[in-house]
């Protein structure tokens, strides 16, 4: 599937909290369910994960989207946005 995406990267910080895992789960959850989550997953050396949102007009809309992310609002990761075209 070709077009525009957003790859969002939480790569986890030093003082990394594990209560926000859950959190971070069940707002993925949310975005699969309203159409905008397209691939998710964590890197094999637990230093973190990306996912990639779709169905996004806009990278401030995306960042604004990401700026929901418990990972984030609870100071765990540092999360970053790409607009990524794929083809």
């Amino acid at each position: 599937m070709a077009g525009t995406v957003y790859l969002v990267m939480a790569m986890r910080r030093p003082d990394f909290d594990p209560a926000a895992v859950q959190p971070h789960i069940a707002f993925l959850d949310e975005l699969r369910a309203a159409g905008q989550l397209q691939l998710t997953g964590g890197f094999s050396d637990g230093s973190g994960g990306a996912y990639v949102l779709c169905n996004v007009a806009t990278l401030e809309q995306a960042r604004a989207i990401v700026a929901r992310d418990p990972l984030g609002t609870l100071q765990s990761s540092d999360l970053t946005v790409h607009e990524w075209t794929t083809r």
